[in-house]
């Protein structure tokens, strides 16, 4: 059961963090949450995964019961397990897991009288705007000083985890890379990636620029997110548009191998951890109903060329910009020089003094 106690503590819960977040200088939750939101605009992807504190006392307890009867049913979980014998496992499974009825069904009471259809739609991408203007000054106060920032992310639709350009877009991440001004990691790590190389090591003011592939069942979204001094987020429009607008002009062969050894090493480091190979087990079955080897993704990996990154870079230019601006935006151009700039594949249109009809 769910007792009134239970509702309130998760409320004051979820206010707390709520206020946690907008208060941290470290946004990358706040800023993927909103790229998402101007990307997939008022449906699936779009809507934030953080419930909005007004609507925190609206959420009771038909609606908890509700939502779990739709979603956690037996045909969407997985029972998975590391380092243990498979029929230990399903006969752990069997014992642990109660086969009576659920409480909802025992007592439909308990949900909504009027049940909101299971929201099957395919994720459209509609591109988009999203700027939340806030004085992030205070935050640089404290013990720990952190520097007054405005943050930009720009991103394009890539592909779903099942597209056959789902590699291609994982090396292109690869490829760009990125990081803080201090990164960690260890000595090397990432600092020949384009981001590195040709964005911070040259452009001082910029406190961070890291590329991003957000892929999912039906769709996926690729950006990078960046930060600077305010009285320089402008000029960090230009320099990131610019990094996007020069993807069609090819990859030089050695930059390609690296990007893909580079991929493979972050591959395999991570299913050395425990917790990530669960997760990564778990998903895969989720996502595909079966377990792809990691030496089909190395294949798939060293198999990309550079058509096929060009064939993903133009696949992605095609639509419609997502935009996203949090801080101090006085110097952040608005969405339509974003647009005109894709569209005529130019960064000068950035520019307020250049003419829409140029």
């Amino acid at each position: 059961m769910c007792f009134d106690f239970q509702l309130d503590d998760a409320r004051l819960i979820v206010r707390f963090e709520n206020e946690d977040m907008s208060s941290k200088p470290e946004c990358e939750a706040l800023l993927t949450d909103w790229i998402h939101e101007a990307a997939f605009n008022g449906n699936t992807l779009g809507f934030s995964k953080y419930c909005p504190s007004q609507n925190v006392d609206k959420i009771q307890r038909e609606h908890l019961f509700t939502y779990m009867k739709q979603y956690h049913s037996p045909d969407r979980m997985v029972v998975a397990g590391v380092g243990v014998d498979h029929e230990v496992l399903v006969d752990a499974a069997r014992e642990l897991f109660d086969s009576s009825k659920t409480v909802w069904a025992k007592d439909s009471s308990l949900l909504l009288h009027n049940e909101p259809p299971v929201d099957r739609s395919a994720a459209q991408y509609t591109g988009g705007d999203k700027r939340v203007v806030k004085d992030l000054s205070n935050m640089a106060l404290g013990p720990s000083p952190f520097p007054n920032l405005a943050h930009f992310v720009l991103g394009f639709e890539s592909c779903g985890y099942k597209d056959d350009d789902f590699v291609a877009f994982c090396v292109l991440q690869s490829l760009m890379g990125g990081g803080g001004s201090f990164s960690a990691g260890g000595p090397g790590k990432g600092m020949y990636t384009r981001l590195y190389v040709d964005v911070l090591n040259r452009c001082h003011w910029m406190y961070n620029a890291t590329a991003f592939n957000h892929a999912y069942a039906d769709s996926g979204l690729f950006c990078i997110q960046s930060s600077s001094d305010p009285s320089q987020l402008y000029e960090t429009v230009q320099v990131i548009v610019q990094q996007f607008l020069l993807l069609p002009n090819g990859v030089a062969k050695d930059e390609l191998e690296r990007a893909k050894t580079q991929l493979k090493s972050q591959l395999m480091m991570n299913l050395e951890v425990r917790p990530v190979m669960f997760e990564d087990l778990s998903r895969q079955v989720l996502g595909h109903g079966y377990r792809r080897k990691p030496t089909e993704y190395l294949a798939k990996i060293d198999a990309i060329t550079s058509a096929d990154l060009m064939r993903a870079v133009e696949r992605m230019l095609v639509t419609p910009p997502s935009v996203v601006g949090y801080g101090d935006l006085k110097k952040m151009p608005d969405y339509a020089r974003f647009d005109r700039a894709f569209a005529k594949r130019s960064y000068l249109e950035l520019s307020p003094n250049r003419s829409a009809h140029v």
